[in-house]
């Protein structure tokens, strides 16, 4: 008996060694074929764009080819479910937001296939952004304060667009809601550029979106800002007050974009990646293209982006509890 469990163990030992040089091998050679960056919302966005510029840079670097596949749907559980479905070993990647990495298990209490901090191992966070309270030319208000009492006014009568639900713009919204004593109706889009182009046509009365999607349209004159969501004033727009100096006292909403793999991905594949990404995003040229398109560019190491989805999972836990959110 004793015999047979030392060669049990002996042959345990022996795959596990021969299982540690094929990845250290793997990883040696990382990458020698094409990388797949998946986008879990709609082309034209700005996640979209954000994967396409970076994927481009990190291709140079690699001197392999990398390309995009967007996947929208479900707040992203789509596309974690095909990211948990391919080998672990870093030729996919997810461009998630807070909701596929924070968020989604508390939205998808019975439905969630994943958990982000045991299933998704962070290769960087990229960005952060501002959003801006936003609404159509023709609703008659011209400051937060205005909009808010506009919808005490009108309760259950008005809606506002996001870009799907648990996206940021749906939970701030929602977090709006409480905080301001108002009632409107949600409708969740398949991503930022559609929610957008829904506000614009009159489709809906407003919307809580990112900068570097709404900037445009905003200085287009077909959508009127009313405040911005960090605490305190954007460099960018020194004029356009903050929503918590604007009646709601504490508001803040950031979105950020951060890179992920399985969790079981090598380490050596991961601190690759890292590296190729962190270099890009400080580029001289691709930093000032961000920065002019309204994203602050963070990096950094990986840890960066793991102790920021801790935090927002607890932030936006709580609001999804309080509003009585679920999703199925």
């Amino acid at each position: 008996m004793k015999k047979i469990v030392m060669l049990t163990l002996t042959l345990l030992l022996s795959m596990l060694r021969v299982s540690s040089v094929f990845a250290a091998d793997a990883a040696a050679d990382f990458p020698n074929r094409m990388i797949k960056i998946v986008v879990p919302y709609a082309p034209g966005g700005s996640t979209d764009l954000l994967a396409r510029m970076l994927g481009k840079a990190v291709s140079d670097r690699f001197n392999q080819p990398v390309i995009v596949e967007n996947l929208p749907g479900a707040s992203g559980n789509i596309a974690v479910s095909l990211l948990l479905k391919q080998p672990a070993d870093g030729y996919t990647i997810l461009l998630g937001t807070s909701a596929a990495l924070a968020v989604n298990p508390h939205l998808y209490k019975k439905a969630s296939p994943y958990d982000p901090q045991k299933d998704l191992a962070p290769i960087i966070l990229a960005t952060k952004q501002a959003s801006q309270v936003l609404v159509h030319p023709s609703v008659p208000v011209k400051t937060m304060q205005e909009l808010t009492a506009y919808l005490k006014s009108r309760p259950g009568m008005e809606n506002y667009a996001s870009a799907g639900n648990g996206s940021p713009g749906h939970l701030g919204t929602e977090m709006y809601k409480m905080m301001a004593g108002v009632e409107i109706a949600h409708v969740p889009y398949k991503g930022g550029v559609p929610a957008l182009a829904g506000l614009v046509s009159g489709q809906t009365t407003m919307s809580i979106a990112i900068v570097p999607e709404s900037t445009a349209l905003v200085n287009a004159g077909l959508l009127r800002p009313l405040a911005i969501t960090t605490l305190e004033r954007s460099p960018q727009f020194p004029d356009l007050p903050t929503v918590d100096e604007s009646g709601v006292p504490g508001f803040e909403l950031i979105s950020w974009y951060g890179f992920v793999v399985r969790s079981d991905t090598p380490r050596e594949i991961v601190a690759k990646l890292n590296t190729a990404f962190d270099d890009a995003l400080h580029d001289k040229a691709m930093h000032t293209k961000l920065t002019e398109m309204g994203f602050d560019v963070v990096g950094g190491k990986p840890d960066v982006l793991s102790n920021l989805m801790r935090s927002e999972s607890k932030k936006w836990g709580q609001v999804v509890t309080e509003a009585n959110i679920e999703l199925n």
